[in-house]
């Protein structure tokens, strides 16, 4: 599905991310693990378009490659991003900001099921936005980016000043997600969570992937549990 090969990305004579190699395969969850400034943010940033960045190397769909076109062109073809934050419009209603997902599709076709995942969501559907909980604020963001029908969608952060036992739920809700066939790379500081549900894992640091494989794998490898885990 998803090959990215010898990534590289600058900002101006910051060195962001150093030659990265990863892919993701259909109905996968991928987790990508690292430290505040690993270039996370920037890998997601580059498979969108969206990272004020110059990048260089080879980011594959399908075999078509992504690598200089645009972000509308790349949510077309079935790629949507969750950016860390949540990035909502804040003076919208909940509805209106799950709408803003299908504007290139034109389609809200998905609204029933997005309801149908976040039922609190159709109770505050004439909510504005700016109001809403942490929690309900992310579940917004999420369901805006399935009313875009993502075949792979990216999440950055999605447990973000989230309580623990909403931590909880946002784990249940991507697995929810990924098993109705929507591939998932998930970019998560809370990496036993991660671990938890992904089927494999990348470990960047300092731009460079330094560590991969099977999920479970990782969670007991003794320099990721040292870096990441904790005893």
């Amino acid at each position: 599905m998803l090959r990215v090969g010898d990534l590289r990305a600058h900002y101006g004579g910051i060195r962001a991310l150093a030659g990265v190699d990863l892919d993701v395969k259909p109905g996968e969850i991928v987790a990508l693990l690292g430290a505040n400034g690993a270039g996370k943010s920037t890998l997601l940033g580059c498979i969108t378009a969206s990272a004020a960045c110059e990048a260089s190397g080879s980011i594959e769909l399908d075999g078509v490659q992504l690598l200089g076109t645009s972000t509308e062109a790349i949510i077309r073809r079935g790629i949507v991003l969750v950016p860390e934050g949540r990035q909502l419009f804040g003076e919208l209603t909940v509805h209106e900001n799950l709408l803003m997902g299908s504007f290139l599709t034109g389609d809200d076709a998905e609204l029933e099921r997005v309801y149908g995942l976040f039922p609190v969501l159709r109770q505050r559907g004439k909510q504005l936005a700016q109001t809403l909980s942490g929690g309900e604020q992310q579940m917004v963001a999420l369901g805006r980016a399935l009313m875009a029908k993502p075949r792979l969608l990216l999440l950055d952060e999605p447990s973000l000043g989230l309580a623990p036992k909403l931590v909880v739920e946002m784990f249940r809700l991507i697995r929810e997600i990924n098993e109705a066939g929507v591939t998932l790379l998930l970019v998560e500081q809370n990496a036993r969570q991660a671990l938890r549900i992904a089927h494999r894992a990348y470990v960047l640091e300092k731009g460079r992937i330094s560590t991969s494989g099977i999920a479970s794998s990782l969670a007991t490898d003794p320099s990721v549990v040292a870096s990441y885990l904790g005893t």
